[in-house]
C-alpha cells in the first residue's frame, strides 16, 4: 500500500498545476527561513500538495474542481482531527498574489 502511495505520488508530482509549481519553487529547499516542506506527501489515506512535518501544516493549492467539494470537507476535517492545520488557496491567488500566499503560509508556521 505504501509503495502505491509513492508511485501515485511521483506521477502527481509530474502532472503539477502551474501553481503548484510556482509554490514548490519558493517552498522546497528549505527557502521559507528554513522550515521544510515535503511535495505531494502522503498522510494517511490522502496524499496533500505540500506539508510542513515538523508545524503539522498541510497547504493545498486548489483548482476549479475544488469548488464545494465535500470529498474536500471531509479530508480536511480528517487531516484536523489528527493534529493537521490545513490552508488552501486557489490556484489563481497562487499566482496572482504569491506573496500574499506567502505571508499567509508563515504566519500559520509562526503560530
Amino acid at each position: 500500500m505504501r509503495e502505491m502511495a509513492r508511485q501515485f505520488s511521483r506521477k502527481l508530482r509530474q502532472a503539477s498545476s502551474d501553481a503548484e509549481i510556482r509554490l514548490w519553487a519558493v517552498l522546497r529547499g528549505r527557502c521559507l527561513t528554513g522550515y521544510k516542506f515535503r511535495r505531494q506527501h502522503p498522510i494517511g489515506p490522502f496524499i496533500v500538495d505540500f506539508a510542513c512535518i515538523k508545524s503539522r501544516l498541510v497547504v493545498e493549492a486548489d483548482g476549479g474542481q475544488h469548488n464545494e467539494n465535500a470529498a474536500d470537507v471531509q479530508r480536511t476535517a480528517w487531516l484536523m482531527r489528527r493534529g493537521w492545520r490545513v490552508l488552501r488557496f486557489w490556484n489563481n491567488e497562487i499566482l496572482a498574489n504569491t506573496e500574499g500566499v506567502l505571508d499567509a503560509v508563515l504566519a500559520a508556521l509562526r503560530t
